[in-house]
Parts: C-alpha cells; structure tokens; sequence
C-alpha cells in the first residue's frame, strides 16, 4: 500500500456511531494492540484470544470511570489478520474519546476511514469485492440491500468468477506450453479449441456483467417523479405508494405548491418518490415556482408516472407530456377508473395506441399492477440473483475482460500466432485480477477505503 506505516502501526478508533448509546467500542488493532490495551483498561484477568474479560476504566488518577468488556483476537484469527482488541464500554462519548485519546498516548495512531477493512484486505482476510461489502453492509437502506452485501461478503460474487478465471488460466497455460515446448513435438492447440475454451470463459462472464442492470439498481436506487395535471390524483397515489398520508390532499386543484419526497422500497429497490406541483399555467408566484420545479423533477427523474385524470378529456399539457413520455422510462396511468365517465379517456388513450394503467387511488384498484410495473420498468425485468454486480468499477472490469476475449476470438479467428493471442487473453485475466483485487492499483483502493467510515 501506499503507506509504509501499514501493518506496522497499531491503530484506534471508535467502531460505533458518533453519539450517546448504551454501548460503545473502542477497537485497537496492530502488534501492540494488546499491552496497549492493559494500559487502558484494569483487568479481572489476562486477556487471552477469543475471551471476553471484565475491565475498569480509569482516568488518570486511577479512579473508576467506567466497566467494560474487553475481547482479544488474535493474528491471524481477527477481522485485520492482526491481534486486534474490542473495549466495550457503556456509549457515552467522554469515556470513549478517553478511551482513544489515551490509547495514542501509549502509542496507538488514530486510524484512517476504512483502515480495518483495508488490512483485511492487505492480510488476504477479504478480497477486493467483499471489502466493498462490508461498506455496502453499512449503508444498506433496505433488506434486500443487505442480503445483497451479506451474500457479497460471503465471496458470492467472487465465487462467481473464480470458476472463469480458472479456465482462463487453463487456456493461458495450454498455450504458454505449446509455445515453449514447439520443438519437442508438442501438438499445437487447434483453433476450434481454444474458440470452445474462449466462449467456456466468456459466457459466465457475460451472463455476470448483465446483473449490473439490477444490481446498480438495487444498490444506488432510482428516482421516480409523479407529474400531471392539478387534482388527477397525484398526492393519492404518492400516498398509496408510501402507505401512508405524507402528501395533503384536497379536493382544490392546486394543494401541492413544492415537491414533496418520500423513500421507500419495492422488492427491496430503493426508490425516491417525488410527488410534484399540477402542470398547468400559474396563477400565483408561489404556484409558478412550485410548477418550475416539477418541470425541473420531470428531466431529471430515472422514471416517471404520468397520471391522467380518466374523468376528463386530455388537455394540450397532458398531450405534450404523453408525447414526451414517449421517449422516457414512464409508466402512463389513468386515475379515478372507478368513475362512471372514465370510459371517454380510456378510449381515446387505446386508439392513440398508448399503454395505460387503470388505478383508482381512492379505492386502491391498480396499485398492486403499478408497483409490479414500477419494478419491472426500473430494473429492466432483470431478476435477482446470487453475487450481482452492483457498483461501476466491478462491471467495468468484466467489460474490459470480456472485451479483451472478444479480440482474442477474432485473433483466433484470423489465425494469429498464439504469442499474440496470448496478449489478449492476459489482459483479460488482469481485468478479473483487478475486481477482486490483486492487480488494483493503490490509489484505486486507496480511493475505495476513503469512502468507508472511521473505524470500520
């Protein structure tokens, strides 16, 4: 890594959430975590690996602060790979930050975000792909996000490309032989085998990059604006779809003069709902403002629902959104079918060819159809499973190493001498090398690391 000090120093940092709370740990990790850690704390005996010993705070006339629980891993049995000491004292901050402040002064280092995860790395504890799990782990909003890093974390995805990789190496190694040993009679690997060899490699791949679809999704979530004329029913949607009254609704056309959001998730895909102002020429400044800034959600939303009031005939706004609906990720939906007068719309909109969604959000009819279509539109009918690809930099990685085998099966193709095909299929290899790691320059995993919190 790019600092020296790693793997030498012994770091510390508070491992729980800045704050009062019941309990808070201090986490020491390094050669000297452990006599640094009988310095800190009274112990009712030794520490030993894998016990938790009873302890007492002190301050610096040895007087009683706090109890606590100290556990001892150690190397190579710990999260770093290195001994590695857990305090854990009742949450408050002046305890803790004693805790810390003290440990520096017996020669502990404060550590960097993400420090942990990053000598985990370093000690082989965790590939590339599970340390970004471990981050994912934390900032998961929903079920399915953290099922998706746990199984991360548990080597899903990596397991997922070690089977092609192998087969990668196989075919490196036939190759690397059959030009070293040219001259001893050795058969040369015909074209027709290595393509089969190549296409072996290539499938999981490809069949693994395409889970970025929902996999980013899943991961990063979408936004979802809801625009349409005043009184269509907008905010009784939003409400429907957030399972609660967030929006106020009225029967004044109008009621909504600013966006109002709400997250929530579906299937476990994260969606930010925005419910928007009533597109239609403001009357007051307030109102204008309100409609300036629906227009704004209406570009910069990821999907859209459109809601048409099925009790009124189209308006120029209505048919000029239909028409930029048109080349979006929208879903397009008639409110209030539960009328008697909705048939007239519902007509026009089938004879305009345009695929609508009947829902009534005052009885419910249709919501269930429109979440299903909100999935379906969002993650592209990709479905979910085990050791998807979820951030850019893994996806680009199989990119590059299904590019690279793309190049080799066209030297293949064209009979290029195998030293030269060979550069393709390397190349292809260190692209699976940097997803989990091994090759990964330093200031990409430094880059990585950053993004995690002090103390993980």
């Amino acid at each position: 890594m790019t600092d020296p000090a790693l793997n030498i120093d012994t770091i510390v940092a508070i491992s729980t959430p800045p704050g009062r709370g019941g309990i808070g740990i201090v986490r020491l990790s390094g050669p000297e975590a452990a006599g640094i850690a009988v310095q800190l704390v009274r112990l009712t005996s030794p520490l030993a690996a894998g016990r938790v010993r009873l302890a007492t705070v002190v301050d610096e006339q040895g007087e009683k602060v706090d109890e606590a629980l100290a556990t001892y891993f150690a190397a190579p049995r710990s999260y770093t790979g290195e001994d590695l000491v857990e305090i854990a004292a009742h949450g408050s901050p002046v305890v803790l930050e004693w805790l810390v402040r003290r440990a520096t002064e017996l020669g502990a280092r404060l550590a960097t975000p993400g420090e942990f995860t990053q000598r985990a790395f370093v000690s082989g504890r965790l590939d590339l792909t599970q340390a970004e799990a471990v981050r994912d782990l934390i900032d998961a909003q929903t079920l399915a996000q953290a099922r998706q890093a746990a199984g991360q974390l548990s080597g899903a995805l990596s397991h997922r490309v070690t089977p092609a990789k192998q087969s990668l190496l196989e075919l490196i190694a036939l190759l690397e032989a059959g030009i070293d040993f040219a001259e001893d009679d050795v058969d040369v690997t015909p074209a027709d085998e290595i393509a089969r060899r190549i296409d072996a490699v290539r499938t999981p791949l490809a069949a693994l990059a395409a889970s970025f679809a929902r996999g980013r999704i899943l991961h990063d979530g979408l936004t979802l604006a809801i625009v349409g004329r005043p009184n269509a029913g907008k905010s009784s949607l939003f409400n429907r779809l957030v399972e609660r009254d967030r929006a106020i609704v009225t029967a004044t056309a109008g009621t909504t003069r600013d966006l109002v959001t709400e997250r929530i998730a579906l299937d476990g895909i994260p969606l930010e709902l925005v419910d928007t102002a009533g597109l239609r020429e403001g009357r007051e400044e307030a109102e204008q403002i309100g409609i300036a800034r629906s227009r704004e959600a209406f570009a910069d939303a990821a999907l859209v629902l459109l809601v048409l009031d099925a009790s009124a005939p189209l308006n120029d706004e209505e048919t000029n959104l239909l028409e930029a609906v048109q080349h979006r990720a929208a879903i397009v939906v008639a409110n209030k079918c539960d009328l008697a007068n909705a048939a007239p719309l519902l007509t026009v909109l089938h004879e305009k060819k345009i695929e609508v969604l009947e829902t009534s959000a005052l009885t419910g009819t249709g919501i269930s159809a429109l979440k299903e279509k909100i999935i379906a539109l969002a993650t592209g009918g990709a479905a979910a499973e085990p050791g998807m690809v979820t951030n850019l930099r893994q996806h680009q990685a199989l990119e590059t190493a299904l590019a690279a085998l793309a190049d080799a099966t066209q030297a293949n193709a064209n009979a290029i001498p195998h030293e030269m095909l060979l550069l393709d299929l390397y190349r292809a290899l260190w692209a699976l090398d940097s997803l989990t790691g091994q090759t990964t320059p330093d200031d990409v995993l430094n880059l990585i690391f950053s993004t995690f919190c002090i103390g993980k």
